[in-house]
């Protein structure tokens, strides 16, 4: 799903339960497939403003499970998009899933740089209050300077992003 209008609210508590029913669902059709389905991304972190989109990065042990992941997700209605360019993430779109939050869905072999970027950041910012609130600050700054160029968005918040990868070392 393309962003084309760029909204960020304040952190909704829901957003932990909105994750937690789609991950049953998942849970339900992969099951022995994966090895973990992590809640990653903004809507993941206690505090912290966010575009209400739940990212979800579900975890394979690697690629030799791919396919068949890619089969038991089209039976609940996700198609699979390729790494859309980014290699160690394989991203899916949707149809029907009305009865949940909107969201994004990749699956990641545990060795994926990609996954470990998306944990360490995710709990950086769990760790760090402050950060969390100069962060929110950037993004609803960006959403007003940018509501209709998620590019522009994008490239406002990526010097605290590289500054938080390079402190933690990714």
């Amino acid at each position: 799903m393309i962003t084309k209008h760029v909204v960020v609210v304040p952190y909704n508590k829901q957003w932990q339960n909105y994750f937690l029913q789609i991950k049953t669902e998942l849970t339900n059709v992969l099951g022995h497939l994966v090895i973990g389905i992590e809640h990653v991304g903004s809507t993941s972190v206690q505090g912290l403003s966010a575009k209400p989109i739940i990212d979800i990065d579900v975890v394979i042990k690697d690629y030799s499970v791919l396919l068949n992941v890619i089969s038991a997700l089209r039976k609940i209605g996700y198609q699979h998009e390729g790494n859309l360019g980014i290699i160690g993430r394989e991203a899916f779109k949707y149809d029907g899933k009305e009865h949940l939050c909107q969201h994004h869905l990749y699956v990641c072999p545990e060795d994926s740089p990609e996954l470990r970027r998306h944990i360490a950041f995710r709990d950086y910012l769990q760790a760090h209050p402050d950060a969390v609130r100069e962060y929110s600050r950037i993004k609803e700054e960006g959403a007003k300077l940018f509501p209709d160029n998620i590019d522009r968005y994008i490239e406002h918040k990526s010097t605290f992003i590289e500054k938080i990868y390079a402190e933690i070392g990714i």
